[in-house]
């Protein structure tokens, strides 16, 4: 078993991306809270995102800490969206229109209140655009994906999932 600093093991088998450098992971440690902390705030600011930061602190977590990521998977609604985004499952439609919708309203009303000048608007007219087309095409909608995979997105139990385990037919699981 490999050791860090002090001749501690560090972490193997499904937590073999943790840093081996204690410096490495004292800074994805620190990126993990502070997007865990920007996440929580985008979960109660309208028109700021959250779970993009959750994504990054998870991915932070596992380079530093497994305990702090397995804190974050069990994190009731959370969890779920960090390893819907895992297994490439990415949003439920309604959290689509839903951002969307926010990204829209946002510029909109910054636009229209914040800037006076044509410049300013059409650059936040673009970046808002960007994000729309962005969560359009890029991000996958979590029904379609389940419903590509034989999967019934809207069964009572579709999916079932150990901590932190892939998704799992139930039917043929």
């Amino acid at each position: 078993m490999p050791t860090g600093a002090g001749s501690r093991p560090l972490p193997t088998g499904e937590h073999d991306g943790v840093a081996r450098n204690r410096l490495a992971r004292v800074g994805y440690l620190l990126l993990g809270l502070v997007c865990t902390f920007v996440g929580g705030l985008g979960f109660v600011i309208p028109g700021m995102p959250g779970t993009v930061f959750f994504i990054v602190a998870a991915w932070a977590f596992s380079r530093s800490s497994p305990r702090f990521e397995a804190w974050l998977l069990g994190l009731p609604g959370v969890g779920a969206m960090i390893r819907d985004h895992r297994e490439g499952l990415g949003m439920p439609r309604r959290a689509k229109v839903l951002a969307i919708s926010m990204i829209v309203a946002a510029t909109l009303v910054s636009a229209t209140f914040v800037f006076d000048t044509w410049l300013p608007r059409a650059l936040l007219a673009g970046f808002g655009a960007v994000g729309v087309a962005w969560i359009t095409w890029r991000v996958p909608t979590r029904e379609v994906e389940l419903a590509a995979r034989g999967i019934d997105p809207f069964g009572p139990d579709n999916r079932l999932r150990g901590p932190g385990g892939p998704a799992v037919d139930s039917k043929h699981g």
